[in-house]
């Protein structure tokens, strides 16, 4: 199983530290989610209803209705490459893994591409998956090219397919309108810009028989009740949804200055994460664990991926533990100004 964000009770065991006293920016999420009410009792006590308010409200949202609830958009990666016949498939890397490794398990070949590489590639593909924004690496495809890339796939029966798990704040950036075109599909979550991670809801937009293919092999209630109950009330909240992408856009660029005033620069950046590309991540991600500071390492290629502090005291302590790991590993930090890089040693 592939690693993920959010592995805190496994970094607490590791270096006996309990649970309570870690600053987790290890997983991308919003720290400060939608306010989730109380489900009432009678949610609780009937199975879900697929008829509800929930396709409504996620319409309304999107501004699509060729839509398939999931749980998460997890259930769609790992469905929609059982539902091809073996065959060449493209992932822009470096990208959440689960991509990779559900089509390479449901026995497609799989090539793992550059964005600069997608182009001439591109003939050669039956498929081609990438996200947008990327995670970690904060790429932001233009939806020009990605709208050439599904039309040149699909002449020849090939899909694109597109991960917009991190867009929400960015809409704008969006191919979620297009969905519904055959070859194109599209994944959403509430996981991120809404802070809903654990209710596990997601939406796959895509045309009517493919849609039609992944709910027959998923079979029924593929959403609990209480989070289609709480999905429904958060899709239909605009005024919160509006406050939060202009809170998320200022904190992603406040992220992005802290780092780069504290000597690690980020190569990639999005409202809710940045990301650092670094031969030294082992050596860094040690540093800020033994200081109770969980972020997200990657291994290819070296880099860390930095989430957001959820409130003025952990966004001091980030700032504290940025000086602190800047000390131990050898390079200099600006209090007053952000035009500072990482030293020899810590790049």
């Amino acid at each position: 199983m592939a690693e993920h964000g959010g592995a805190l009770h496994a970094a607490a065991r590791r270096y006996g530290i309990p649970v309570g006293q870690w600053l987790d920016l290890s997983t991308g999420i919003n720290p400060d989610g939608w306010p989730v009410p109380a489900v009432p009792a009678r949610v609780w006590n009937r199975l879900p209803e697929s008829d509800d308010a929930l396709l409504a409200a996620a319409a309304a949202y999107y501004g699509n209705t060729q839509i398939l609830p999931l749980s998460g958009s997890q259930a769609a990666i790992q469905g929609l490459p059982s539902l091809r016949a073996p065959c060449r498939v493209g992932v822009v890397a470096p990208t959440y893994f689960e991509h990779e490794l559900a089509w390479r398990r449901a026995g497609h070949t799989v090539a793992l591409l550059a964005p600069g590489d997608v182009e001439g590639a591109l003939d050669q593909l039956d498929v081609l998956v990438l996200a947008a924004p990327n995670n970690p690496t904060g790429w932001r495809p233009n939806p020009v090219r990605l709208t050439a890339w599904h039309e040149c796939l699909a002449r020849r029966g090939g899909w694109l397919v597109v991960d917009e798990a991190f867009i929400d704040a960015t809409p704008e950036e969006s191919l979620v309108a297009q969905a519904g075109r055959p070859g194109l599909a599209i994944l959403r979550s509430l996981g991120k810009f809404f802070g809903l991670a654990g209710a596990r809801v997601g939406f796959l937009f895509a045309w009517p028989a493919l849609l039609e293919q992944l709910a027959d092999a998923l079979g029924p209630w593929t959403v609990s009740g209480p989070a289609r109950f709480v999905a429904t009330a958060a899709l239909r909240d605009r005024t919160w949804q509006a406050q939060t992408r202009e809170r998320l856009r200022r904190s992603g660029k406040r992220l992005h200055d802290l780092l780069v005033a504290r000597g690690l620069t980020p190569d990639g950046t999005t409202a809710l994460f940045s990301w650092c590309l670094t031969e030294h991540a082992a050596d860094l991600h040690e540093m800020f664990s033994r200081r109770a500071v969980l972020v997200r390492r990657f291994e290819t290629p070296g880099s860390l991926r930095f989430g957001l502090p959820g409130c003025e005291r952990e966004w001091r302590r980030l700032d504290r533990t940025l000086v602190e790991v800047a000390a131990e590993g050898g390079w200099q930090v600006d209090r007053d100004g952000p035009e500072v890089g990482l030293s020899a040693a810590a790049r």
